[in-house]
């Protein structure tokens, strides 16, 4: 985790490394920014004015915590702030260690939970106000976040959470459920706002806040030379008439002769898929009936790529080989599970 302190004064200071101690581990960046005046080894000079030398730290920082008064955290980010789903965590901490306040980014960017951790280890008091936790109802988005699904809409997730404080809101999930629902869901699959954790593109409520996993692996093959266009071409397509959703693909396998496929690598990196290979005898292990093809044998060594690739970790096909203009794609989904507790 990519950590930032900012302290004022020299008691500031004291707990500043004190609250470094408790959240920075050996492998996390973790600097303390302090005035000039007070600044020394181990500290970064602040270079006035405050807001203009926090913006490149909130750019890149996952959490930010202010050792001082609020007013003081507000006015050096304020500039900063655009979206719940993209800011950092920010926190406010007294000089004498006593409250720890949680002011950006409560949910998604964790500072909440980051807030109750931080109290703990100095012995001081988390201020959490966002309502869902003060009235003890399920946070779907922070939930969300800590489990790496995607969140849809921001407008679907604030529908979710309002709706939660009136009264139970229905959960559909095309996963088995371990344990117990948390405060404020029922079970359901109707009903004018529900949450909906699906790797499918479906939304059962009036407003649907869907919750997408990555757990759909995509096995592509594809003829030398085949540009990133014909390949991205035949994935939508595969993604749209499978009902898949974009953000369910975690990755993308294929042969090991196609390490040095420009095309291909083109279009997985600009999806943001990372790219596996595999050898032919480690295909010819995945489990399961394939699409055999006599050229593709002839070539690779073994009957079948994609499929055999979608596979390759133990995934159930849903969606088998397609083929157009040199390329085949195919989809698995992996073995999924929702845990709201332990």
């Amino acid at each position: 985790m990519r950590l930032a302190v900012f302290a004022f004064s020299r008691r500031g200071l004291e707990t500043a490394a004190r609250v470094r101690a408790a959240l920075a581990g050996p492998e996390d960046d973790c600097p303390v920014y302090a005035p000039e005046r007070l600044a020394g080894e181990g500290t970064v000079p602040i270079a006035p004015p405050l807001a203009a030398f926090v913006g490149p730290v909130f750019c890149q920082a996952d959490a930010l915590v202010f050792v001082g008064a609020c007013g003081i955290a507000v006015r050096g980010i304020a500039p900063h702030v655009r979206d719940k789903t993209t800011d950092p965590a920010v926190l406010a901490v007294d000089e004498a260690a006593r409250f720890v306040v949680p002011l950006l980014s409560g949910h998604i960017g964790g500072a909440n939970a980051l807030a109750v951790r931080l109290a703990e280890a100095l012995g001081a008091a988390a201020a959490v106000t966002t309502a869902t936790d003060v009235n003890g109802r399920f946070s779907v988005d922070a939930w969300a976040a800590e489990n790496g699904l995607f969140i849809e809409d921001m407008k679907a997730a604030r529908a979710v959470s309002a709706a939660i404080l009136e009264g139970p809101v229905p959960l559909a999930s095309d996963f088995p459920i371990a344990g117990e629902l948390p405060p404020g869901v029922r079970p359901g699959e109707s009903g004018d706002v529900g949450i909906c954790i699906s790797w499918k593109r479906r939304s059962p409520f009036g407003c649907t806040l869907r919750l997408v996993p990555g757990v759909v692996r995509l096995g592509i093959g594809c003829r030398r030379g085949t540009g990133r266009d014909a390949i991205a071409s035949l994935v939508d397509e595969v993604l749209e008439t499978g009902g898949i959703h974009p953000a369910a693909v975690k990755e993308v396998g294929t042969i090991d002769l196609k390490k040095d496929e420009p095309g291909l690598l083109e279009f997985c990196r600009e999806r943001g898929w990372p790219l596996e290979w595999h050898p032919a005898e480690e295909l010819k292990q995945a489990a399961g009936e394939f699409t055999p093809s006599a050229f593709v044998q002839s070539v690779t060594g073994v009957d079948n790529v994609c499929e055999r690739a979608a596979v390759m970790h133990g995934g159930k096909l849903i969606v088998k080989k397609t083929a157009r203009d040199g390329v085949t794609v195919a989809a698995a989904v992996e073995k999924y599970e929702v845990r709201f507790n332990g």
